[in-house]
């Protein structure tokens, strides 16, 4: 097989997952499970027990809550990925027939990121710091 004969390497071709860089899970009392938490020794970076989003720093990944108030919990979190590049990953999924829920944006807590569900309905972040 020659060069000439193969097709070219798509330009999201290097886009790749890295690592893992959260567990982001769901409580309908942010209050108890922050002090949960810290009474672990988890040291919180982000949020806190009157906020809707508490981050965790563990080593160089995170544990985070996010505060769910609408009825019983039916989300039960998300794992972020850390990827190469986030707009690239995010074009390999559209060209793969897998739609995000929203294109990529920037984040407050300085990711860029956006978010698709597999087929048994687990929520996925793919990120990668800004």
């Amino acid at each position: 097989m020659t060069n000439e004969s193969m097709e070219p390497p798509s330009p999201d071709h290097e886009a790749h997952a890295e690592s893992l860089s959260a567990l982001t899970l769901a409580t309908q009392d942010m209050p108890r499970a922050v002090r949960f938490y810290e009474t672990l020794g988890f040291r919180i970076v982000h949020g806190g027990a009157d906020e809707a989003f508490t981050s965790f720093a563990l080593g160089s990944s995170f544990l985070n809550l996010t505060r769910e108030t609408h009825g019983p919990i039916r989300f039960w979190g998300r794992a972020i990925i850390y990827v190469s590049d986030v707009d690239a990953f995010y074009r390999k999924a559209l060209a793969h027939g897998i739609t995000p829920q929203f294109a990529p944006r920037d984040a407050p807590w300085n990711e860029r990121y956006f978010h698709l569900t597999d087929p048994d309905g687990h929520e996925l972040s793919f990120a990668r710091p800004l």
